[in-house]
């Protein structure tokens, strides 16, 4: 991979992780459509794919470090009413992790090499668009605050957050989705699903660790540039989208929606004349 591929590989991390319009989707497609001749599987981009998915998990704990620092006082605390509070939503956050980590481990790479094609993750791009609209169409106009979510709402997003393992379904999109479905609004369902990332990134960095050290693989400068980069473009479309949410309700997630149609639709345009 070159330096101009891996910083736009790491932009391209930055926003659709986080922007309910699937990394995985875009990052199997955009590939194809450039004609780079990229192998995610290959022991040479998984240093790339370590320190990507690690920029990301520093730029949500960055964003939201006085949650973090809030639930870590909870876990010391066992009289105030703010400490349960925040008590309770870190054990949600635990909870909504579980499916994710079981199905993950088990069926990540089964589910990857299924629909790893590009014209299916496109295909699965304008399904992902479906969820999201409808999404919305469903859950209407919730107001519900995430400190009022329980833990049956905690366990369903955390289920939807498996169909990600699907090239071209958004983990921010489903689990944005669950929760407003759920009850929450859209800035505290997007809220839960951001405290969601970094323990499954971080988890999956760990895992992928000892595949570079067991390949002798190190990590280079470019590796090293695409982590930072995909840092800094991280933490500034968690601002966008944290503002976005607060300023939209009603029918927050139609933009998104629109988007993963016109690029689901011009990718399979693409790839069937190319």
């Amino acid at each position: 991979m070159t330096t101009l591929q891996a910083i736009v590989m790491a932009i391209l991390q930055g926003v659709t992780e986080l922007f309910p319009v699937s990394s995985l989707g875009h990052a199997v497609i955009l590939p194809r459509l450039l004609h780079w001749a990229i192998d995610q599987a290959a022991a040479d981009f998984l240093p790339y794919l370590v320190v990507m998915h690690l920029g990301t998990a520093i730029a949500l704990l960055l964003y939201f470090w006085r949650d973090w620092l809030a639930f870590a006082a909870s876990l010391l605390s066992q009289s105030s009413p703010r400490a349960k509070t925040d008590r309770r939503i870190f054990l949600f956050v635990v909870l909504a992790t579980i499916p994710a980590v079981i199905v993950g481990y088990g069926f990540r790479k089964l589910l990857g090499d299924a629909f790893a094609a590009p014209w299916i993750a496109a295909i699965f791009l304008i399904v992902n668009g479906f969820i999201l609209f409808l999404g919305d169409k469903v859950a209407g106009q919730a107001i519900g605050k995430l400190e009022q979510l329980n833990w049956k709402g905690a366990l369903a997003v955390g289920f939807s957050q498996c169909f990600a393992l699907i090239p071209g379904i958004s983990r921010s999109g489903a689990t944005i989705v669950a929760g407003v479905v759920a009850g929450l609004e859209h800035k505290e369902s997007a809220r839960f699903s951001f405290l969601m990332a970094p323990p499954i990134m971080l988890g999956a960095t760990v895992l992928e660790a000892p595949k570079l050290l067991h390949q002798g693989s190190t990590l280079g400068g470019a590796a090293i540039l695409s982590g930072i980069v995909a840092g800094i473009v991280a933490y500034f479309s968690i601002v966008f989208l944290m503002r976005y949410f607060r300023r939209h309700e009603f029918e927050a997630l139609n933009p998104f929606a629109y988007y993963c149609w016109a690029a689901g639709v011009a990718s399979l345009a693409i790839i069937a004349l190319t």
